[in-house]
């Protein structure tokens, strides 16, 4: 697994083990723990000894979109940290002899392929939108194309920002809910996409053992307006929200990454629903809910 170390892949790969999987955890540093292997994704470095015979590579790799300013250069990580992960593996994948190729590759992606989608429902058949992240994501999912078409059954995984109390899209959020300063962004009409952590660990694990589905993925819930999220969790923290940022507000304060925060995304799970996955949180009041009550929120 790539990027065991952040907040998805920290999580999942706990998971995995108590399921009694056995998982080695690929580190950019000197290996220090068992279970853990070097390797330089920047240099296109990985053994393939670390891949042959295995059944599944995961990755999760990449720098945190919302952790600094869209600088050209900060662009250039987000870029970098996916597509080098990315290619290194693929690559490798490829060059295995056909027996030793792992059956799959969970190769980490966002709903971020899709743009501002306005009012219109989408799902894993649209193409991609054309803002940054929107390319950030078709170069990113391009370079698992190797494995793909070395037979490696690859699931990308276009997943939405992730709903838990301790991080993902609440995180930044939890204060000013908390002071009351809660808000809706704009209109409040827009679509957002999202998922509960709980259904993010049970959706990855339900399409490692799924060898009928590959390609895009949705992991989304049901789709809920900006509005909504923000009662919702208003609600949830017990604490009024009756503001509303400006655009231009966020203009100022986030620039080029505002245009993101604004837009409208009405992503629809099509293939987990065709493939029978079953939400423990489909909707967005009962994943905040159970976000403030971590007994409730925890991982089946």
């Amino acid at each position: 697994m790539a990027g065991a170390s952040g907040y998805l892949g920290s999580r999942l790969a706990g998971r995995l083990v108590e399921a009694g999987h056995d998982v080695t955890r690929l580190v950019r540093r000197p290996a220090q723990k068992t279970g853990e292997a070097i390797w330089r994704p920047a240099h296109n470095e990985l053994d393939p000894q670390l891949v042959a015979g295995v059944d599944t590579v995961i990755n999760l790799a990449g720098a945190n979109v919302g952790h600094w300013r869209w600088t050209s250069r900060y662009k250039g990580v987000l870029r970098a940290s996916r597509v080098d992960t990315t290619a290194t593996i693929a690559g490798v994948i490829k060059q295995l002899p056909e027996a030793d190729r792992p059956r799959t590759l969970l190769q980490s992606s966002a709903v971020g392929w899709y743009g501002d989608t306005g009012d219109q429902a989408v799902t894993e058949e649209a193409p991609a939108g054309s803002t940054f992240l929107a390319d950030l994501c078709r170069v990113w999912e391009a370079a698992a194309r190797p494995a793909e078409d070395a037979g490696t059954r690859v699931v990308l995984l276009r997943t939405a920002p992730v709903v838990s109390r301790d991080g993902g899209l609440l995180r930044p959020l939890m204060i000013p809910f908390k002071l009351g300063a809660g808000a809706k962004i704009g209109s409040g009409k827009q679509w957002m996409a999202w998922i509960a952590l709980a259904d993010w660990l049970a959706a990855a694990e339900f399409l490692l053992e799924r060898e009928d589905v590959a390609g895009p993925v949705n992991i989304v819930g049901k789709p809920c307006t900006n509005t909504e999220f923000t009662r919702a969790f208003a609600q949830a923290v017990h604490r009024p929200a009756v503001l509303a940022v400006p655009g231009i507000v966020l203009d100022l304060a986030l620039g080029e990454m505002a245009g993101e925060v604004k837009q409208s995304q009405r992503v629809a799970p099509r293939a987990l629903e065709r493939a029978g996955f079953e939400w423990t949180y489909p909707d967005i009041r009962g994943a905040l809910a159970a976000a403030f009550d971590r007994e409730a929120a925890a991982p089946r």
